[in-house]
């Protein structure tokens, strides 16, 4: 909808220059995500999800990390993570287990067969991302990419910065 009202409807619809770029940016992200996720599933038989688990748990200090800052990280919840471990576990990618300091807490580790499966898929996804989004812009696009992706993650309560770091302290 535009922004045009009924009486009686405060709602701020959008004008017709935001529709412009809303319209645009919501089929880049459905589409995009669509793409990477087909790509992933037919060359490595891992979903988009599922390989972001892995990518994170690859960095994140002995490749292992408690499920709640894992989901965190790969902005899902805790019962998609959930879901997303249990078929890495049965494929020997990942292991969960309770954290060594905290019992009640439970940690998800990249295995070493996890690790060589991200090392061989890592290549095509790579070309992907490079071939949908990095070469079809130039130089100043990809850093006000970068910048309005970061304030629009950010406004969303997202601050969670790539690739994970070890807890200070």
């Amino acid at each position: 909808m535009t922004d045009e009202t009924t009486p009686g409807d405060d709602t701020p619809w959008l004008s017709a220059t935001e529709l412009e770029s809303w319209v645009p940016l919501s089929g880049m992200l459905l589409g995009l995500v669509s793409a990477l996720d087909a790509q992933l599933q037919s060359d490595a038989k891992v979903s988009f999800f599922g390989y972001l688990v892995l990518a994170g748990l690859s960095e994140a200090p002995g490749r292992t990390l408690p499920m709640s800052d894992l989901s965190v990280l790969v902005h899902g919840s805790l019962s998609r993570l959930s879901h997303a471990v249990s078929t890495l576990e049965k494929r020997g990618w990942v292991r969960r287990s309770p954290s060594p300091e905290n019992g009640r807490v439970t940690v998800a580790t990249l295995t070493d067969a996890g690790h060589d499966k991200l090392v061989a898929t890592a290549p095509g996804h790579v070309e992907a991302v490079r071939r949908l989004v990095l070469d079809p812009i130039d130089a100043d696009q990809l850093r006000a990419l970068g910048q309005i992706s970061t304030v629009i993650r950010d406004s969303m309560g997202s601050p969670c910065a790539w690739p994970p770091r070890p807890a200070a302290g």
